[in-house]
């Protein structure tokens, strides 16, 4: 292990040693305050361009393993944790947290006040940074280049984290022999779905697929009219960035939803979805991320605790007429939810899908079948 620091855009700088690889890299500070998952969190595809510190004061007690990864790469800049542990111990792991980043070119630091790091952010704001790890390491370089990256606004992510070639999922679909799902959204054949990909996760595929769906997953640039029109439904995927500058993906769920067939939208395409409706997004604070954040559904009144992840949301005051607000935050009182009153579409702010996180949400997966049973029986 080397020396590494963490230097803010406002000229804050954290001392500290190295793990993974060495070099420097840029990006937005974020701070996540989910207590497990640190797998599940640093090879999300929504931490493009982030500098994710985790705030729980340990981490890599259980290593690594090939099953709990996000995504086929990871997209964060760098991993800020507290304290590294020298061992790890899980049954499942195959490998350590350190040699995860290395194998994938990413650095972290570790043996900061994360703490204060946190405190931080949340009264400034999520900070410009720059991690710098390896001998020679410049204090005042490192607080140039945090100030010279140009942060997340205005910054269209989706379709550099999105696949390139469309590709079938097939992990976990059911076997409906073996009578392995629920009756109520057992129905004859498959539902097709295309999902679109600004930064997918696979867990949201594993629960798809798992609820009789043959999935497509296609890149975040396809049009409409590249699509077939005797598809189930559409799925709108989380992602990184702002969403506005997406334009490519609003003018495409604009025209889907003339098809009149379900969309369901979670995380950046929630917010994409809410654009593509006649609403705006804005840029939060320090946003939203962790596996604990309380959600108000308005329609039920239910409380659930969910997982969260994202530094922008949908604009309430922006909202027209034919979007209904459906759940909200219990923190701050953000946009959760959203329900469209022509057509069949409805999103999540938050993860339904955890990985990591709480299941209190997973039913909007079962709402996505049951509308596109409804669309079905129509015909």
């Amino acid at each position: 292990m080397t020396n590494a620091v963490l230097a803010l855009e406002d000229g804050t700088v954290f001392e500290g040693r190295s793990f993974g690889s060495i070099g420097s890299t840029v990006g937005e500070v974020i701070f996540n305050t989910s207590i497990s998952g640190y797998q599940e969190i640093i090879s999300d595809p929504s931490y493009a361009k982030q500098i994710v510190t985790l705030t729980h004061p340990q981490i890599g007690n259980v290593g690594v393993n090939s099953d709990d990864v996000e995504a086929n790469q990871i997209f964060a800049s760098a991993l800020v944790v507290k304290t590294l542990p020298k061992k790890f111990s899980n049954w499942r792991s195959t490998s350590s947290l350190n040699q995860f980043l290395i194998n994938s070119h990413t650095l972290g630091i570790y043996d900061i006040d994360t703490r204060k790091l946190t405190k931080l952010i949340r009264t400034k704001g999520a900070q410009n940074g720059c991690v710098m790890a390896g001998d020679g390491i410049d204090r005042d370089d490192a607080v140039r280049q945090a100030r010279k990256f140009e942060g997340l606004k205005n910054m269209d992510l989706a379709k550099v984290v999105s696949t390139k070639e469309e590709y079938a999922w097939t992990e976990g679909l059911i076997d409906l022999d073996q009578g392995n799902m629920q009756p109520s959204l057992i129905f004859d054949r498959p539902f097709v779905v295309v999902a679109f990909d600004y930064g997918i996760k696979h867990n949201i595929l594993r629960m798809l697929a798992e609820r009789n769906c043959q999935v497509k997953v296609v890149p975040a640039e396809t049009r409409a009219d590249q699509l077939d029109q005797k598809i189930d439904g559409v799925f709108l995927s989380n992602g990184p960035g702002d969403p506005e500058p997406c334009t490519y993906a609003i003018e495409t769920i604009r025209e889907l939803m003339k098809w009149r067939i379900p969309i369901f939208g979670i995380c950046l395409g929630h917010q994409l979805l809410g654009l593509a409706s006649g609403a705006r997004t804005i840029k939060m604070k320090f946003g939203h991320h962790g596996a604990n954040h309380p959600v108000r559904n308005l329609e039920t009144g239910e409380i659930m605790i969910t997982s969260q992840n994202h530094g922008f949301a949908v604009e309430e005051k922006s909202l027209p007429d034919n979007l209904i607000v459906t759940h909200t935050s219990l923190f701050d009182g953000t946009i959760q939810g959203l329900r469209h009153a022509k057509y069949p579409c409805f999103s999540f702010q938050g993860h339904p899908e955890a990985s990591p996180g709480p299941h209190d949400c997973g039913y909007l997966f079962d709402h996505f079948i049951e509308l596109m049973q409804v669309r079905r029986r129509s015909k």
